[in-house]
């Protein structure tokens, strides 16, 4: 465990968060007292995405793969 003050930890920031994030923990103090405490978060698995939350939850028009087909047309072919 590393005790630092609060200037150095400001000037060297970067540095203790790249300690802390290999293992290392950190005591930040002012005027020699310790006053916060500088570790890594604990790792989370991400969870797989269920399939199908969205379902029935919104529809889609009939005509969705033609809507404003002619507008869209016109703005890549002008004068159509």
């Amino acid at each position: 465990m590393q005790t630092v003050n609060i200037h150095e930890a400001k000037t060297q920031f970067s540095r203790f968060v790249d300690q802390a994030e290999a293992g290392e923990e950190i005591v930040i103090a002012r005027a020699g007292k310790p006053v916060a405490r500088l570790v890594a978060l604990a790792k989370v698995a991400p969870q797989p995405r269920k399939l199908g939350l969205g379902k029935k939850k919104f529809t889609f028009p009939e005509n969705f793969d033609n809507l404003d087909a002619a507008e869209i047309v016109g703005m890549f072919e002008p004068g159509k």
